[in-house]
């Protein structure tokens, strides 16, 4: 890099386990090359992931020819303070508290000749962009799902589209010229059926303020999605995808900087793998927020001991503050399961999925899990819950062709019985139709591996990006929004 002085990256996280990860491996990357990166988050967030990582607040690691520093602020709540369920409430607090922060650090930077030439943020946090806009900073949107929810977001604030209403619930969702969604497959925060409208308001939020972004980043790759990539470009939004992240070689040696809120219930679980034959394990996991009922719970279980596939079943824990009760596994389970079967509360997930004994994931189709499982080679049962997992599911199965369609989603509200499980888990393991989700999920490995790779797509992407930040920061943006 010469005697230049690297470019300052801030990166703000909201403090959940599916934003931390894309973002932190963004970081990861940019660092590697060549830039010093500053990644945020809450305090409440950070204290696990100092437990549970051994990441100090304000120590710097040498990354490539960069570095990555974590800084954390407190979001003004006690520890226990039930508002952080509340996804508005805790929205509107992290806002005021963040801002402050985030303002705080670019004028210290600022103060001390080391101005920082970008700030990222990902989804949830939308008031970032303002606080870069009124620093005359550049900011960029790290968006973590995949560029077709985009889409279905855009066209639903640009009312580009007719969507769902409540008076016509059922209509089908026009996403670009060639492809259409049923009501029940379009992102579900934008369906007035909705759980969670909130969600949906605070994802739009973002997209009231794209205009003060200058480029969106995707986790995906071009040769997955370029249909959609080409449709928002067309846009004139600058959208690059630079994914897979996780997969990124040049991140493979500091792959022990990580963001997890639990520590891992390794138990051995890799070795237990390794006693498995080639494609014979069932992987079994919802992700880190949805939450399955106690009956739906029973019918998976009683439908691994019917099917007699192996599996390794992540059974997470309920967190404190959500009051549920925790699962209970039948009685005599895993008993009858013996060997062929593991339980766990956590494990290491890339590590999982990248052994060869798992022939298959159970996935509830969140866009990290399912970018992981595309990326290395995994077929799927889509067991989506809700949000853009629902969209995930329909493009697995029925666009990538790597999936079996198992569950539903919560809008929907039906469980899926033993012989529904049996059946997905025999189809998806055995016999010509597995062959065929296998052949898929290895062509779409390879896309994969080569965007991520030394001149591919997603690498040349984040190097134009560099090259963005570094002219950006000759010149005053301002004139270049209004």
């Amino acid at each position: 890099m010469g005697s230049e002085a690297p470019i300052q990256i801030l990166l703000v996280s909201y403090p959940a386990q599916g934003h931390i990860n894309p973002l932190l491996r963004l970081a990861k990357c940019l660092a590697a090359k060549g830039s010093s990166v500053i990644f945020i988050t809450t305090e409440y967030a950070g204290k696990n992931m100092r437990t549970v990582n051994n990441i100090t607040d304000k120590s710097t690691t040498p990354i490539g020819d960069g570095s990555l520093t974590f800084r954390f602020f407190h979001d003004g709540l006690p520890d226990d303070d039930s508002i952080r369920n509340s996804l508005s409430g805790y929205s509107e607090q992290l806002e005021l508290v963040g801002k402050q922060f985030v303002s705080q650090m670019i004028k210290n930077h600022a103060d001390s000749n080391t101005p920082i030439s970008c700030v990222i943020n990902n989804p949830f946090l939308p008031w970032v962009c303002d606080v870069a806009y009124d620093n005359n900073i550049p900011s960029v949107l790290l968006w973590i799902q995949s560029v077709a929810v985009f889409v279905a977001y855009y066209n639903y604030f640009h009312k580009l589209v007719p969507f769902p209403t409540d008076s016509e619930p059922y209509i089908d969702v026009q996403l670009n010229s060639s492809f259409t969604l049923k009501y029940n497959e379009i992102p579900d925060f934008l369906h007035p059926f909705s759980k969670y409208p909130f969600l949906g308001t605070l994802i739009l939020e973002q997209f009231k303020n794209l205009s003060k972004v200058f480029c969106v980043l995707v986790d995906t790759y071009e040769e997955l999605e370029h249909d959609f990539i080409d449709y928002v470009s067309e846009k004139s939004i600058k959208i690059r995808p630079i994914g897979p992240l996780f997969n990124n070689p040049k991140i493979k040696d500091v792959s022990y900087i990580r963001g997890d809120f639990v520590k891992r219930d390794d138990c051995k679980i890799v070795d237990w793998l390794n006693t498995k034959a080639e494609g014979c394990v069932v992987y079994i996991s919802f992700g880190t927020i949805v939450y399955l009922s106690q009956e739906q719970v029973d019918e998976i279980a009683y439908g691994l001991l019917e099917s007699q596939v192996s599996f390794l079943w992540v059974l997470k824990p309920p967190s404190k503050e959500s009051g549920r009760k925790a699962h209970v596994l039948p009685e005599g389970f895993l008993e009858e399961a013996g060997e062929r079967g593991k339980v766990v509360k956590w494990c290491p997930q890339e590590e999982v999925l990248s052994n060869p004994s798992v022939g298959c994931f159970m996935t509830h189709c969140g866009w990290n899990s399912s970018m992981e499982t595309l990326t290395l080679g995994v077929p799927v049962l889509t067991f989506p819950a809700w949000g853009d997992q629902v969209t995930n599911a329909k493009f697995l199965v029925d666009v990538f062709g790597v999936g079996t369609r198992l569950g539903y989603s919560q809008i929907e509200d039906k469980l899926v019985t033993r012989d529904e499980v049996k059946t997905g888990l025999l189809e998806a393991m055995t016999g010509g139709k597995a062959e065929q989700l296998k052949k898929k999920a290895i062509k779409l490995k390879k896309a994969a591996e080569a965007a991520v790779a030394g001149g591919g797509s997603s690498d040349r992407n984040l190097d134009e990006f560099m090259e963005d930040i570094k002219k950006r920061g000759t010149v005053n943006i301002s004139v270049e929004f209004h």
